[in-house]
């Protein structure tokens, strides 16, 4: 009877180690976790690179006058589109219209001195004339015919010099038409006028800037790449039989607006500075965009975008796929045996939602972009092609 209860207790223990064999044993191998995979295929990849630009009038005009005066009048709406040669401001002419009555008077003065000269040189031509034969004669003195001779000399002398005196008098008249004139301040290029700087009523001279035109359309936007940056434009440029400014379509540009919107129209290159910067390493470019309806304006900020390279087969893998430990970039791979595998790659720049990748898979590699963070190096997985939209979708929810 001593020895009943440990007999008991070996055979419940027997019973409950055999219970759990047979539910170890029903249960069977782990399923296989449904993931969803992109097929690696290998493709021409550009990579574009993006700066921050400022936008500039394409030509930028201070409107200043040429003439001293009172402003009495101002002719343009501000903030308006104006024509070149349009008349922006007034200034009071009178003074202007005196100085032009003045010149006109000298001019015939000089002009009526001019016939005097004439009319007296045509009398010494007479005498010339008349006391020649009678020296030859012998009928007059000699001397009294070299007086004539010189006497029609100096008439002569007398002509040109109230020529002379008329074509002074003509210019004075030009330059005061010239400056009166100068009273109706124009543009001088086509665009949009900015605010006044003076009022109505103020009294202005040549160093006085009145207002500012600049042309919008089409409009620059500036900006700096580095001197690896800069090559790469070359190369690229190169590569599509041009240069960076005679083959305006080689490179499109793009511009991302402040509110993130995309400007619908393209850009290209119009000028690249002579040298780089010698403090930031930097050379300036400036793109031209259309803007017929002068929505951007001077003054605006926004994003460049350009194509610098174009990376031949090159393999693109969802940034979603890719997970960091410890340093090292890593994605799950669908095997062909339908595991997992857990592989390093070499990362190359962002494109778009994706990554360029410099090494660690080949083409045809299915790369796992869901339940990552269910899954183990060799674990069971059944793999179905992901859609189009999932990688996007995945990436823009973690906010790369």
């Amino acid at each position: 009877m001593k020895w009943m209860p440990g007999v008991t207790l070996v055979a419940l223990g027997a019973t409950l180690i055999a219970g759990c064999g047979q539910k170890a044993a029903s249960a069977g191998p782990p399923q296989a976790m449904p993931v969803s995979v992109v097929e690696v295929v290998a493709t021409d990849v550009p990579i574009s690179n993006e700066w921050v630009g400022t936008l500039d009038g394409y030509v930028n005009a201070q409107i200043q006058p040429q003439a001293n005066g009172y402003l009495i009048k101002q002719n343009y709406k501000e903030g308006a589109q104006v024509s070149k040669g349009q008349i922006l401001f007034e200034i009071d002419p009178r003074p202007f219209q005196a100085a032009l009555d003045q010149a006109k008077g000298q001019l015939a003065q000089a002009q009526g001195q001019v016939l005097q000269a004439q009319a007296q040189l045509g009398l010494a031509e007479i005498n010339v004339k008349r006391d020649t034969p009678l020296a030859q004669a012998r009928a007059i003195a000699q001397s009294q015919l070299d007086n004539d001779v010189q006497q029609k000399a100096q008439t002569e002398a007398s002509v040109q010099s109230a020529k002379a005196s008329v074509a002074a008098a003509e210019a004075a008249v030009e330059n005061a038409q010239l400056n009166l004139g100068f009273t109706h301040v124009r543009s001088l290029i086509t665009g949009v006028a900015g605010q006044a700087t003076t009022q109505v009523g103020n009294l202005v001279n040549t160093q006085s800037v009145l207002t500012s035109v600049s042309q919008l359309n089409p409009i620059k936007a500036y900006f700096s790449i580095s001197d690896a940056e800069y090559l790469a434009l070359i190369q690229r440029a190169r590569g599509t039989g041009g240069d960076l400014l005679k083959n305006a379509t080689a490179i499109p540009l793009t511009l991302t607006l402040a509110n993130g919107e995309t400007y619908p129209l393209k850009g290209h290159i119009a000028f690249v500075d002579r040298q780089m910067n010698p403090q930031t390493g930097a050379i300036r470019i400036a793109a031209e965009f259309p803007n017929a309806g002068n929505i951007l304006r001077p003054g605006q900020f926004g994003r460049v975008r350009g194509e610098t390279q174009v990376h031949h087969d090159g393999l693109l893998i969802p940034q979603v796929a890719v997970q960091e430990l410890q340093g090292l970039q890593q994605v799950y791979v669908a095997g062909t045996d339908n595991k997992a595998h857990l592989t390093t790659v070499q990362l190359g720049p962002q494109v778009g939602t994706s990554w360029l990748v410099e090494g660690g898979i080949a083409p045809g590699a299915r790369v796992i972009v869901d339940n990552l963070q269910k899954l183990r190096d060799g674990a069971p997985v059944s793999p179905h092609q992901a859609p189009a939209t999932a990688s996007v979708t995945a990436s823009n929810a973690t906010g790369r």
